[in-house]
């Protein structure tokens, strides 16, 4: 493994030797790597145009410093493909962003992920899967890239399950999540009939990536509705309960990952993407009393505090707070996914003309 500082030299590359070597420094998911050689690493950053040991940032909380040949080294170790860097490098500046909270995203008790969510034109030349089980096994882009973003908030930030790097570091979630090995998948929008989700954040890149402290997805399926009433009514059932970090902090967010087929329902009613999102926020509702009694504690907004107890209270205060777009493949099923709730998303741009990345 190298980086500017350091090299380590190990007698061979075998399976046995890399496991004892990462077991002996706490890195790694506990799954087979990829030997991060000189000549591999190199590689990694022949498809990086910009400079290799440019700081993009320091990982809380252990407060590592990530460069773009640091995150090779992490590319190559989860087995990514050539090409993959520069959106491993995007979504690693939206990891370093204040509102993405990667404290406390790394170090809370909560089963809280980093989401990577792929955009634009990346998604068909890196060789994403943005169809039928985009979050499933089988594609190397989407499960490497999840699972080398996982490394680099495990081997520069420090969230490793056994608190490797001493008290107060570490990733402390209770039961943590599988997700928490990858989770990546990517925007169809060739399958929707919405604008590509970056343009609702007024970014026109070529590509994009989004990052967000988010929990497993909850499905929830439709087989039978012609309207967009019934397909997201189902959603708002899955929104409005009390088991999630959503319902103490007002301003949480949602992602609501329509499959095609309900995508082209709800547009073919001549729905537009905010409309989804305002009848979810209007749906999406409990009887103010119901919060109070499960919750003393909470960051709710005075108006949502001056409710009655039989006012209905929505999950989150602002419908932009509920993102909303298109992925998977055939078949009327689709997913929530519920936020940590101290974390904002964050979309950063690459590709030709975006420079280094700006994140909205």
């Amino acid at each position: 493994m190298t980086t500017p500082e350091t090299v380590l030299s190990i007698a061979d590359e075998s399976p046995e030797t890399l496991y004892a070597l990462l077991e002996s420094r706490g890195w790694g998911d506990g799954l087979p790597v990829v030997a991060p050689t000189a000549a591999r690493v190199d590689a990694m950053l022949d498809g990086y145009d910009g400079d290799p040991d440019e700081i993009i940032g320091t990982l809380a909380p252990r407060l590592g410093e990530a460069t773009p040949r640091v995150l090779a080294v992490n590319a190559v170790l989860a087995g990514c493909p050539a090409g993959l860097l520069p959106v491993l490098v995007a979504a690693v500046r939206g990891l370093v962003a204040p509102e993405f909270n990667l404290r406390g995203v790394n170090s809370t008790t909560h089963p809280v992920s980093a989401m990577v969510l792929v955009h634009g034109e990346a998604v068909e030349r890196l060789g994403f899967n943005a169809g039928t089980g985009t979050l499933g096994p089988g594609n190397r882009a989407n499960a490497t890239l999840g699972r080398a973003v996982r490394f680099v908030m495990m081997h520069l930030a420090g969230g490793t399950a056994k608190g490797h790097d001493g008290a107060g570091l570490g990733d402390a979630a209770t039961h943590g999540q599988p997700s928490k090995y990858t989770y990546c998948f990517a925007e169809n929008t060739a399958a929707s009939p919405w604008p590509a989700y970056p343009r609702t954040l007024g970014l026109d890149s070529p590509s994009a990536v989004t990052v967000a402290g988010m929990e497993n997805p909850h499905n929830f399926h439709d087989m039978e509705s012609r309207d967009p009433a019934g397909i997201l009514d189902k959603a708002a059932t899955v929104m409005a309960t009390f088991g999630t970090n959503n319902a103490v902090v007002s301003d949480a967010e949602y992602f609501v990952v329509l499959g095609p087929e309900h995508a082209a329902t709800i547009a073919g009613a001549g729905w537009a993407r905010e409309d989804v999102q305002s009848y979810l926020y209007e749906k999406a509702r409990r009887p103010a009393g119901d919060f109070r009694a499960h919750f003393t504690a909470n960051l709710w907004r005075p108006w949502q505090k001056a409710l009655r107890d039989d006012d209905l209270m929505p999950m989150t205060d602002h419908p932009g707070n509920i993102r909303v777009l298109v992925s998977g493949g055939p078949g009327k099923q689709s997913f929530v996914v519920p936020s940590w709730g101290r974390t904002r998303s964050v979309t950063v741009p690459f590709g030709a003309g975006t420079g280094t990345g700006a994140a909205a």
